[in-house]
């Protein structure tokens, strides 16, 4: 069985502070013992009309400035910062990805050339940035598929595919709430996933919104192998994503988790394993 590969978001769950960025790559890292851990980079002037700019945040109490479109400014690290993490992850053992939403960010990213880029859930129809880290981009590339609908997800597929990138593409089974309910987790899509699209593609992944532990095992025993979990210092910080987010010791008893579960999943090569051949000798009645 291959190994799970865990993937602490961290998002803009920074606040904006490299400060807080860099603690963050730290105990991802030496504490948890994640396998990566990935930011995001948007452009919020292409992503956002004037209007969106300049309306206020739809929940103020959660808001780092006057308007959304400066609440999001706040929350952005530019390409010279991305590059500073990346070199923070090098120095504590740890790998470097991110998500991009628009052009100009996928641009950037390409440039760092890091091991994979994210599509997230929110643009995963953008066509015209998907081509374009098909053709610049040479890592690969992860896709989450939350709020999709099956031709969307076709779609998707197709013009992966015609860019011949399908076999170097990781497809994430996600439902987009934050946070979800269990019962809102849908984990049986990953089967699907599998009969759809496993031969051809480089793997499936699960991005989870819930709350806690509890079901990412069941995830990798059902065909899932890269997890993605938004991560946070403190669960009670200013923003969306915190309260669906795992603090460091609960990112550290998933990572231990999927690890154990990881060594359980195999069939045994004898009928009697070497552990039970002193407990049978001892214990087992056989007719004399």
């Amino acid at each position: 069985m291959d190994k799970p590969v865990i993937v602490a978001e961290a998002g803009c769950n920074h606040c904006g502070s490299m400060e807080i960025a860099k603690e963050m790559i730290k105990m991802a890292a030496m504490f948890c013992q994640a396998d990566y851990i990935k930011f995001q980079k948007r452009c919020p002037e292409e992503l956002l009309s004037v209007e969106e700019f300049n309306a206020p945040h739809p929940n103020p109490a959660n808001s780092y400035g006057e308007t959304y479109g400066l609440h999001r400014v706040h929350l952005e690290l530019n390409i010279d910062q991305h590059k500073q993490l990346m070199d923070w992850c090098e120095q504590y053992g740890i790998k470097y990805a991110s998500s991009v939403w628009d052009m100009t960010s996928a641009a950037e990213i390409i440039s760092l050339k890091p091991d994979f880029i994210k599509i997230p859930s929110a643009s995963n129809t953008h066509s015209d940035m998907i081509k374009l880290i098909c053709e610049e981009f040479g890592g690969q590339i992860h896709v989450s598929t939350g709020m999709t609908t099956r031709s969307e997800l076709e779609a998707l597929i197709f013009l992966l595919e015609s860019k011949m990138r399908l076999k170097d593409t990781v497809i994430y089974h996600c439902t987009s709430g934050y946070p979800v309910s269990f019962s809102e987790c849908y984990l049986l899509e990953i089967l699907n996933f599998e009969k759809d699209y496993g031969s051809r593609i480089a793997g499936i992944g699960f991005s989870g919104h819930h709350l806690g532990i509890a079901i990412d095992n069941a995830a990798y025993a059902l065909g899932a192998r890269w997890f993605e979990r938004h991560f946070t210092l403190d669960r009670t910080l200013k923003g969306t994503d915190h309260a669906a987010s795992l603090e460091p010791d609960g990112l550290r008893r998933l990572c231990r988790d999927l690890k154990a579960t990881a060594q359980t999943l195999q069939m045994k090569s004898t009928e009697i394993a070497s552990i039970e051949v002193p407990q049978r000798e001892k214990l087992k009645w056989i007719k004399k």
